[in-house]
């Protein structure tokens, strides 16, 4: 099948972006892999690494890399694979490159601070209008991705046929896409879960056990559907790749960089110590605050991402905090 789709742009050149280049040339597509970094770029290029972010991975020679935008910027879809809070500013240098009908594909998982605009309308309002749009989401490692371990995830687009095209795309033997048009559903999915996982690890520094996690990650769960469903999103969505799969996997291991950042603020390390010795972004940190004023925003109560909240940015203990939620009135499951 010619999809029309044999260059994929991929800008950021962290861990998930390189491992998404990877796995768009093993879909046997061209990947441009823009970076901020000349370093990363001259070694990708030269020596088919990028240690500081994947060490041991081989890229494939099909991954070339830039630190051009407009080069990037020149393929047949485009993933955006920045921080969440820097996806808008890259976004709007973009723009004046962006060719007509090329789809945005967005794998930063966040709300906007300030704003409270999910992914997709930070997106859209920098991008020229009638950009395709599209989310990829779901429980992955980007170790594991590059490394072309299997790995299942959820690609929403509001367009079917060009949801399709993508799907086809970036699409291997181990790279599986499932399509959906829940566009909202799967990436609230995504960026409360970073928020969830945080929870898990304060569980675990604080050694409250796995009960104690099992539970955080079930009515957290529940936490993302009610909130997914007040912007429009579908519960069934919240059931699958992007919301029950990407959460189990972020709240079940210490590679997540949310619930190792937690473990150690339930070891009673500071955030300004966990946050200075590390390269990469824990994107709970910075959404926490943002999801809960958006869920304000719309009525909905998220105690659990309300706690880790507090603590990031109320000074609020850890002990306090969980006492307060075990203290929450009895409730009928829903």
């Amino acid at each position: 099948m010619d999809d029309g789709m044999n260059r994929i742009g991929v800008i950021g050149g962290g861990a998930w972006g390189t491992a998404l280049a990877q796995a768009a040339a093993r879909a046997g597509r061209e990947a441009v892999l823009w970076a901020r970094e000349p370093a990363v770029v001259a070694g990708i290029n030269r020596d088919r690494a990028n240690p500081d972010y994947l060490p041991g991975v081989n890229l494939d020679s099909r991954v070339r890399a830039t630190t051009d935008l407009a080069e990037a910027a020149a393929t047949d879809a485009v993933l955006l694979v920045t921080p969440a809070q820097h996806l808008r500013e890259v976004c709007g240098r973009l723009a004046p490159h962006w060719r007509p009908g090329v789809p945005a594909v967005i794998a930063a998982k966040g709300v906007e601070l300030g704003t409270l605009a999910p992914m997709s309308e930070a997106a859209a309002a920098a991008l020229p209008a009638r950009t395709p749009i599209a989310i990829l989401s779901g429980p992955t490692f980007a170790i594991e991705v590059a490394r072309g371990l299997p790995t299942a995830v959820t690609l929403a687009c509001a367009d079917r046929e060009t949801g399709q095209r993508l799907v086809e795309a970036l699409g291997s033997l181990t790279f599986r896409p499932y399509l959906t048009d829940d566009v909202m559903g799967a990436q609230i999915g995504g960026a409360v879960k970073n928020v969830l996982a945080i929870a898990c690890g304060v569980a675990v520094g604080c050694r409250l056990g796995d009960n104690a996690r099992a539970a955080l990650i079930t009515r957290g769960l529940a936490e993302i559907t009610r909130l997914a469903l007040a912007l429009g999103g579908r519960s069934g969505t919240l059931m699958g790749l992007s919301g029950l799969g990407d959460l189990t996997l972020t709240c079940s291991s210490l590679q997540s960089r949310n619930m190792s950042l937690g473990v150690a603020l339930g070891e009673g390390r500071a955030l300004a110590d966990i946050l200075a010795e590390r390269r990469s972004v824990a994107e709970g940190v910075y959404s926490a605050r943002a999801v809960v004023e958006l869920a304000d925003r719309h009525g909905v109560e998220l105690p659990i991402c309300a706690s880790v909240d507090a603590i990031l940015n109320r000074g609020a203990r850890v002990d306090d905090t969980i006492a307060t939620l075990l203290s929450r009135p009895f409730r009928e499951e829903a």
